[in-house]
């Protein structure tokens, strides 16, 4: 994984892609084959409060290529399973707790009240382990290096993993 600190030509270009000004930019873990951004790693705090996103899909195909997954019912069907599969079970948990121990890393400084408020919850905020809050959260996650079973199985469930026109050098 080539994991890049981002350009200002990067931020000017996520900004597009997620038509809002990015939170905090840690690194960038994944890009395209075209060289741009398709997740992000954000500092856990925005305006000294918790913020417990680590990692953020930025890339607009992949964006919608995952809400066709949401719209299809794969979150109820990959979360009954979950409860049914207790190997896929542990490895979800396991994926929560990585991600958690990635986050908390960036705290050690914080004050005590911080790093309480991160104690209990997963992935993008997520107090139940056994629940999938959105696919995009799960995509990130695993792009962004956690080994979690539910966004390699995102990723792995959509047809085409990159636009084949280049839409982020449209933006």
């Amino acid at each position: 994984m080539d994991i890049t600190t981002p350009t200002k030509k990067d931020i000017e270009i996520i900004e597009k892609q997620i038509n809002r000004e990015p939170h905090e930019i840690i690194s960038i873990p994944k890009r395209c084959s075209f060289g741009f951004p398709q997740v992000i790693q954000s500092f856990p705090l925005k305006d000294g409060k918790p913020f417990p996103t680590l990692y953020w899909l930025t890339c607009p195909h992949l964006t919608k290529e995952v809400g066709k997954l949401e719209a299809s019912g794969k979150i109820k069907e990959w979360e009954e399973e979950i409860k049914n599969n207790e190997n896929l079970k542990e490895l979800y948990l396991n994926a929560h707790l990585e991600e958690k121990e990635k986050r908390n890393a960036f705290l050690k400084d914080q004050e005590i009240w911080i790093i309480k408020r991160f104690e209990n919850i997963g992935i993008g905020g997520v107090k139940n382990f056994e629940s999938i809050k959105c696919l995009h959260l799960q995509l990130a996650s695993y792009l962004g290096g956690t080994k979690n079973p539910i966004g390699e199985r995102v990723w792995h469930s959509i047809e085409k993993t990159e636009c084949e026109n280049c839409i982020c050098c449209l933006l």
